[in-house]
């Protein structure tokens, strides 16, 4: 089957946005079943950078000059000390434990019952060894459960027939939560409700873009792009450093 390119994907995850559905729209046939099937990225490196570089351009053209605007007019600090960047945070540890949170329960919303509360422990404590160990018996249990799933019985169908229904609805609240959450990397005393929203703008843009991403291929593919994009700014960061003979 011949790929799609890249601009019908983009028309595609728009369509997505404005009505956000559960049905896969992208063909991406892999010889992999099974929970591992939602794990394997699909999605080649080309066109993972390619809606890398979507972003960063959207982030950086577009949306950039109105948050850097209402970030020096709000007196917000953002806590990210530049000069110890946090290359593993940001490209392994919060892809993987962000998606897992706020996106991996868009196809799986009866495991997210008891994953969310798990994970929620697991961002708000940070990269400590007891978190980390926490986040892979998670994993673990997320494979025992699909393994030993014997089929939908007469309750999950009913939950699944009614999540269903309200689909639409969650995906834009999972987006604005995602993007809530980024809050916690500004310190500010005193700010405006609508100066919180700008700010986080950037993150809820992204966080449209990885929930199509995780529904029309898999949480593997969004972790991928999530590592890709968050790689992006630090880089900037550390050659701005360097060449400035700061780094």
């Amino acid at each position: 089957m011949k790929p799609m390119r890249f601009g019908d994907e983009l028309k595609d995850c728009l369509r997505f946005i404005r009505q956000p559905v559960l049905k896969r729209t992208l063909p991406h046939p892999s010889p992999i079943s099974g929970w591992a099937a939602d794990w394997v990225p699909a999605i080649d490196l080309k066109r993972l950078f390619a809606w890398a570089a979507m972003l960063w351009l959207i982030n950086i053209a577009a949306l950039g000059p109105l948050v850097l605007a209402v970030f020096e007019l709000s007196g917000a600090k953002h806590r990210i000390d530049v000069h110890n960047l946090p290359w593993i945070q940001a490209i392994v540890w919060a892809p993987i434990v962000e998606e897992l949170l706020f996106r991996y329960g868009l196809r799986h919303p009866i495991q997210a019952i008891w994953m969310v509360p798990m994970l929620v422990i697991v961002l708000l404590s940070g990269t400590s060894w007891w978190a980390s160990s926490l986040l892979v018996l998670t994993v673990l249990l997320s494979f025992w459960v699909n393994v030993q799933s014997k089929g939908v019985g007469l309750r999950a169908w009913v939950v699944l027939r009614h999540y269903r229904s309200v689909f639409s609805h969650f995906f834009h609240l999972v987006a604005i939560a995602f993007a809530a959450i980024h809050l916690k990397n500004f310190i500010f005393t005193e700010i405006e409700g609508w100066m919180m929203v700008v700010l986080v703008l950037p993150q809820w843009v992204t966080g449209l873009v990885l929930g199509w991403m995780r529904v029309t291929r898999n949480i593997g593919s969004a972790m991928l792009l999530h590592g890709m994009f968050n790689a992006g700014p630090l880089t900037v960061a550390w050659l701005a450093l360097t060449l400035t003979g700061k780094g």
